[in-house]
């Protein structure tokens, strides 16, 4: 690691902080963390039915990510890495907080599931010189201090051939509106303070980032809610949630 980015940090000390705060709610689907439980299914599908095309793997069925070494970066309470770990993937769960980490190891014991848990961050495992087939960054680079030494780092750790999957908030008008005002002051959805609009990512800032770090872009799409229907979708509408997928060449 160079001296310039040694000395730069991805950690938001006050991020880390505030999930430590609900780090007890991370698996009540009614608390705090509700709308991600909503959101999880989607996201893992698309997780896995990209994973699966990409490695030449059988989506449908139930080990469709046996061998795959997956690190869901940022993992919270674990949410997105047991079900991963049900589909045969070898996870790593790593999170800042210590406090979410004891939870996701007390629930994955509980569940009878292997998951590599650790305490660490980007800077850290990238010392340890830890590759993967699969990262996962999702719903993380709006909370870090540093969005383009993050990807930079997440990069460096996907083997060549392997890929990584962001999920992120666009900085729009539009997100402001549903995401911040809607989803947390009106419907509640979230906890107050949870987001910064100031620190969402656009598409265009997030495919700098991916591009420097010797990646390309070769999947995005749009997630919205529909209200009706009462579930999260996939959509071209990228204004406000989206998610993208990029490979290393091999």
């Amino acid at each position: 690691m160079d001296r310039q980015r040694a000395s730069a940090s991805t950690i938001d000390d006050d991020e880390v902080a505030r999930f430590s705060r609900v780090s007890g709610q991370w698996w009540n689907e009614r608390g705090p963390m509700a709308a991600l439980h909503k959101f999880n299914p989607l996201r893992l599908a698309y997780i896995r039915d990209r994973a699966a095309e990409h490695f030449g793997r059988d989506a449908k069925k139930l080990g469709s990510l046996s061998g795959l070494r997956i690190l869901d970066i940022g993992c919270g309470g674990g949410i997105l890495s047991e079900p991963l770990a049900r589909l045969g993937a070898a996870v790593v769960g790593a999170d800042p907080s210590p406090d979410n980490i004891a939870v996701a190891q007390r629930h994955a014991t509980q569940s009878a599931l292997t998951i590599d848990y650790r305490c660490a961050t980007a800077e850290a495992l990238v010392e340890a010189g830890e590759t993967f087939d699969v990262l996962l960054a999702m719903e993380v680079v709006e909370h870090v201090a540093d969005v383009g030494l993050f990807v930079g780092l997440a990069a460096e750790m996907v083997k060549p051939g392997g890929l990584m999957f962001v999920a992120t908030l666009n900085r729009t008008m539009k997100s402001f509106a549903l995401a911040i005002v809607g989803a947390e002051y009106i419907l509640r959805w979230l906890p107050r303070g949870t987001h910064q609009w100031d620190k969402f990512v656009t598409p265009n800032e997030l495919e700098i980032a991916i591009a420097r770090g010797k990646m390309q872009i070769i999947h995005e799409t749009g997630v919205i809610y529909n209200l009706l229907a009462d579930r999260w979708q996939l959509s071209t509408d990228m204004d406000v949630n989206y998610m993208i997928v990029a490979e290393k060449a091999a």
